[in-house]
């Protein structure tokens, strides 16, 4: 007969061997895992490595056709702005490397840049909204009427710079006096709204505004912006607008034009001023914006080629 003792003892080396059995399988299961996670680990560096090398190779490709474009600049764009006048506004985001591109662009195009305009915090705060409007009221040339629709600060601002620095297209004259175009910019960067150099900002045919590469969700920035340019466009004989591929995304000036069919069919826009193809471009598109055509150029969403051939001159 088998005693307590006998049966307790029996027990015992069960579970002993149980414990066993589990330590042993334990230590050849984390075995296993470490080699299967060093074999993840192995095939995923090796195609981390690739893809970087790949990254490498089209960012070269990249910065050479960059190089090409800058160096036959002179000979895609030459004359195409001739006897043309442009106007330059930046947002409080753009890049003045990109500003200086697109400068640059338009002179080789022949433009002449009448001055440089450029749209401070202030401009693009919601916050600010009421006193831009009031004080946007207060200096309408004598004579001219704001449009109905421009009841936004984007727009409102849009429409009055549009009348004061903007030539008539019909008749190629100006639309304010001297002293109105002075008063329009000096109540402006007085109220913190405008911001420009000492050199006089002189009325033009044509507008660029350049903008960064995106603004926060929820701010109402790309917004304002777009609705400005469209504005601007309405007064103008073109415009364009442009900023670097995150403008196009989300909450972007450039997006908000692009799904708009209003400002999607009236206003140019290009997403990739960061790059010379870009700068290039944006002269171009304002020979586009002179026969009534818009397109939109670059590498974002919505974009329907990288750019456009020349116009005739």
């Amino acid at each position: 007969m088998i005693s307590l003792r006998q049966h307790a003892i029996s027990i015992a080396a069960i579970f002993l061997a149980l414990a066993i059995g589990v330590v042993l399988g334990s230590q050849t299961l984390a075995a296993d895992m470490v080699s299967g996670l060093r074999s993840d680990s192995d095939e995923l560096s090796v195609e981390v490595a690739e893809l970087s090398a790949r990254n490498d190779q089209l960012t070269a490709q990249l910065d050479a056709a960059d190089a090409f474009v800058a160096g036959s600049a002179d000979r895609i764009l030459g004359g195409t702005l001739a006897e043309r006048s442009v106007l330059v506004f930046t947002t409080p985001d753009a890049d003045p490397a990109d500003v200086d591109g697109v400068s640059n662009a338009l002179g080789a195009a022949g433009a002449t840049v009448t001055g440089r305009v450029a749209l401070t915090d202030a401009f693009v705060d919601a916050g600010e909204g009421d006193r831009m409007r009031s004080a946007l009221t207060n200096i309408v040339p004598a004579g001219a009427q704001l449009r109905t629709g421009a009841v936004d600060q984007g727009s409102m601002a849009g429409d009055l710079l549009g009348l004061t620095l903007l030539l008539d297209p019909a008749t190629n004259e100006p639309r304010s006096t001297g002293p109105e175009l002075a008063l329009a910019l000096e109540t402006l960067r007085g109220g913190g709204f405008l911001a420009y150099g000492d050199t006089p900002v002189r009325p033009a045919q044509l507008a660029v505004v350049v903008t960064g590469n995106g603004v926060e969700s929820d701010t109402g920035q790309g917004a304002t912006i777009a609705r400005f340019t469209g504005a601007l466009r309405a007064r103008a004989a073109g415009t364009v607008l442009s900023g670097r591929p995150g403008a196009a995304e989300a909450d972007g000036p450039i997006a908000h034009v692009r799904a708009q069919a209003p400002l999607a069919t009236t206003v140019t826009t290009v997403d990739n001023i960061d790059r010379e193809t870009g700068r290039v471009t944006t002269a171009l598109a304002l020979t586009e914006q002179l026969t009534g055509g818009a397109g939109r150029y670059g590498t974002g969403p919505a974009a329907t080629s990288l750019t456009l051939v020349a116009m005739p001159r």
